[in-house]
């Protein structure tokens, strides 16, 4: 739709402004989501007020959207769930050999940082049956994607695709500098894992792999969250 023509050409018209103001809310709806991101990114405690002075819409706007700090906490993991969900059917979808296939998935969700967005705000919110469906998807997609790869021979004995979410929940709490540099520090941090998950002079790996027990309990509100977080939920 173009915003700029539709408010000049249709002021007088009952409809169009209708329009016009939906597509106003819907601007108003980005700069929120965007802004919860950035503050709940850095702190999942912060005030829901602190996202409405940085999108710049007045609290009852936001509030008419999303009745409360949970309801938005929760979209904001649908968001991330489904990003999540697009780049491993893309991956799984691909014709590329599957050692290629997961490497350019690990780089897309470093990219889209896709943790943030989930295991980040896992415990800072009750989820519902949206994010159950969408976890089912995840882990289906990531344990197919990783069995593929697995039957190469490629990768170290042992590990296991909840060792490799945990790496990648340690890079996303790489943060230096801009958005930017964070970014490419995050990708050259990636490099240095990819490496460390082939099976090519691999030591044998100490201790044991993180449970579902223990990965599943951090999406309970007010549990214990003094360990790293994983991806696939």
């Amino acid at each position: 739709m173009d915003n700029s023509s539709s408010g000049k050409l249709f002021f007088v018209s009952t409809g169009p402004r209708k329009r016009g103001r939906q597509a106003e809310a819907e601007r108003n709806n980005v700069r929120i989501l965007e802004a919860a991101r950035e503050v709940f990114i850095a702190n999942p405690a912060a005030p829901i007020s602190e996202v409405a002075s940085r999108a710049g819409v007045g609290i009852a706007a936001l509030y008419h959207r999303y009745p409360s700090k949970i309801a938005l906490l929760a979209q904001l993991c649908l968001d991330g769930q489904d990003t999540y969900i697009e780049l491993v059917e893309k991956a799984l979808a691909s014709t590329d050999h599957p050692w290629t296939a997961y490497v350019q998935w690990l780089r897309d969700i470093v990219a889209a940082d896709t943790h943030a967005l989930t295991v980040h705000l896992a415990g800072h919110f009750p989820p519902d049956e949206r994010h159950a469906t969408r976890t089912e998807r995840m882990i289906r997609g990531t344990a197919e994607l990783f069995e593929r790869v697995q039957e190469t021979g490629i990768l170290r004995p042992g590990l296991t695709f909840l060792d490799v979410a945990f790496l990648m929940e340690l890079l996303a709490k790489t943060r230096l500098g801009d958005a930017p540099r964070t970014a490419e520090l995050r990708q050259r941090q990636l490099a240095i894992i990819i490496d460390g998950l082939s099976a090519r002079g691999a030591a044998e790996l100490p201790g044991t792999p993180p449970s579902w027990e223990e990965q599943a309990s951090r999406w309970t509100p007010g549990s214990d969250r003094s360990s790293l977080r994983a991806e696939v939920e």
